[in-house]
């Protein structure tokens, strides 16, 4: 029988208002990847957040059992002295230092004040060797991409030592070739008697890699299912995770009305902020209709989020030559996103922790940000007001809330995808481009964002969809677009479309034929 190298015994623990775990068990074997699965806000990471010490001992009820040894982590020292490294979802790493600094950053080699930069490089290659990477550690972690930046982080994680990693949605940010890399190496880890936890709501990893499986659901445990035979009916986990059977993963878009071209971007070239020499987005020339969903596919650095982001009052990038059209009329927007929300231009960003959202500040002040002037007399906003619209989008939106005064940063994935989504419906856009809108979100909240987006084209607005989900982009769109090397390398009707084709025409498109 396998030794169990991590227990978790009754564990609970409560926020203002909110029980996030209760009562919750779980049972790690050594040398198994074990998959934490359940919708945003069931408590996985809080769960993760106890064993690592960022909830210290004492904030939470319960044991935890490690090696056979009940552990009092009081910081995340702590735990990562005994081998318990956690990988969060937004990575932790510094852009403008070098892969080698990043790697040993808080746990520097040398003495004293004097840090040994050769011993930190040649062992930060030693270990970025063990994940794939051919790099040198001296190379600047702004020059690499987010795939390889993730690499990264499981080297830094190695370099602690780490005997049983946790790994909280790896694979968030990847496309599907460097996300089928990653899983590989954690299956490499396992066969080299490494233990490991994944949060993922990506089911087809968890069918994948997971030897066990254990389900978390509104903070309590469910079950813990055995995928030994790595075949698993993901109808069950999803039944698990939601309480209910979910027979359709994408909403229909019924009595679809597409009405006349509403955005439409000609001959649009940008450069890079920081290198002008290098061209971000190459010759792009684009439209989206009233009432339409136009899907933007693309593999990692294709140049998607650059062309998102520079529509939108040129927020990234340089631009130096193209057109912008609404409702047929050339629009001039300044170099400022204020000027783009004034044109009725709304983007929804990748990264909500980041740019989108501030997580110190509520639901009710994110929901009126973009749009305050609506609810201002002069210089002073009408408080009531706000708290009125606060409200009627965390219905509207089936936000999972006590209340819109709840930072932001206390709400799951999912609920604050939705805060994001409310605060630029709000500002009353005619153009919403939405980029990676159900990243890092389960089944369920997926398929709330899926209706949302489906109400806001039948409204009549224009929505243009980026993801790194090609089964998603398929399932939404009425047109896609397909983007590789900063350009546009085909354009198919939904109807029309499939897997294959869509990645036949990237392949061709990248070999020049």
């Amino acid at each position: 029988m396998a030794k169990i190298i991590l227990e978790m015994k009754n564990i609970t623990k409560t926020f203002p208002g909110v029980k996030a775990l209760d009562n919750v068990n779980l049972k790690v074997e050594e040398g198994e990847i074990h998959a934490l699965v359940g919708e945003n806000g069931a408590g996985k990471s809080t769960l993760m957040n106890v064993l690592s010490g960022i909830y210290p001992y004492g904030t939470y009820e319960g044991d935890i059992v490690y090696n056979g040894e009940i552990c009092k982590f009081n910081t995340i020292k702590d735990s990562e002295g005994k081998g318990i490294v956690i990988i969060h979802q937004e990575l932790a790493l510094v852009p403008e230092m070098s892969i080698g600094e990043n790697m040993y950053l808080g746990n520097e080699r040398g003495r004293k004040a004097a840090i040994d930069w050769n011993t930190t490089y040649a062992e930060a290659d030693k270990y970025l060797k063990m994940v794939g990477l051919t790099e040198s550690s001296k190379v600047k972690v702004k020059e690499i991409g987010t795939g390889k930046q993730q690499l990264v982080e499981i080297a830094k994680a190695l370099a602690k030592n780490a005997k049983l990693l946790i790994l909280d949605e790896p694979t968030s940010s990847l496309n599907e070739e460097d996300s089928k890399a990653l899983l590989d190496l954690m299956l490499g880890f396992k066969k080299q008697g490494m233990t490991m936890i994944i949060i993922t709501h990506k089911l087809n990893e968890v069918s994948y890699v997971a030897d066990k499986i254990t389900v978390v659901r509104d903070g309590s445990t469910i079950e813990t299912i055995d995928n030994a035979g790595h075949d698993i009916d993901e109808d069950r986990i999803i039944k698990g995770m939601v309480g209910r059977e979910i027979t359709n993963r994408f909403p229909p878009r019924e009595h679809v009305k597409i009405g006349p071209v509403n955005l439409e971007v000609s001959g649009w070239t940008v450069h890079h902020p920081l290198y002008p020499e290098r061209i971000v987005v190459n010759d792009v020339s684009m439209n989206v209709r009233k009432g339409e969903v136009v899907g933007i596919y693309g593999l990692m650095g294709a140049g998607r989020t650059e062309l998102a982001m520079s529509i939108f009052g040129q927020s990234y990038g340089i631009l130096t030559a193209g057109t912008l059209k609404l409702n047929g009329q050339e629009v001039k927007l300044k170099k400022t996103p204020m000027d783009a929300i004034k044109h009725k231009i709304a983007y929804v960003t990748e990264d909500r922790k980041g740019n989108g959202l501030i997580l110190s500040q509520s639901i009710k002040v994110n929901t009126t940000l973009a749009n305050l002037d609506s609810l201002a007399s002069g210089t002073v906003i009408d408080k009531d007001k706000e708290y009125q619209v606060a409200e009627e989008y965390r219905e509207k939106l089936k936000t999972k809330t006590p209340s819109v005064e709840q930072l932001v940063g206390n709400l799951s994935g999912g609920n604050q995808q939705k805060v994001l989504l409310a605060k630029w419906m709000f500002a009353e856009p005619e153009v919403l481009i939405l980029d990676e809108p159900t990243r890092g979100i389960d089944v369920g909240a997926k398929y709330e964002i899926y209706c949302i987006i489906n109400d806001l084209a039948a409204a009549g607005k224009s929505v243009i969809m980026i993801s790194s989900e090609l089964p998603e982009v398929l399932a939404m769109s009425d047109r896609i677009y397909i983007m590789n090397a900063s350009r546009i390398v085909g354009e198919m009707k939904a109807s029309e479309a499939t897997q294959e084709n869509i990645m036949a025409t990237i392949l061709k498109s990248g070999r020049g034929d």
